[in-house]
């Protein structure tokens, strides 16, 4: 399955949830959101949100800093 993940084309296993896709990628566990065909995806819902094909997904990280 296609997606585009941060701008960049990326390969992935069907089906694949949003928890399985920031496993694969080694997303930090903490400070992350993720939008998905630019709709912000719950934390509560990435274990059961299937990334369809095509899907453009943003992953955001929060950084400490002034």
């Amino acid at each position: 399955m296609s997606l585009i993940v941060n701008g960049e084309p990326s390969t992935v296993d069907v089906p694949t949830t949003i928890a399985a896709l920031l496993v694969a990628i080694d997303a930090p566990d903490r400070g992350v959101a993720v939008a998905v065909d630019g709709a912000v995806v719950p934390r509560s819902s990435w274990a059961t949100h299937r990334v369809e094909d095509g899907a453009r997904v943003e992953v955001l990280t929060a950084v400490q800093g002034g």
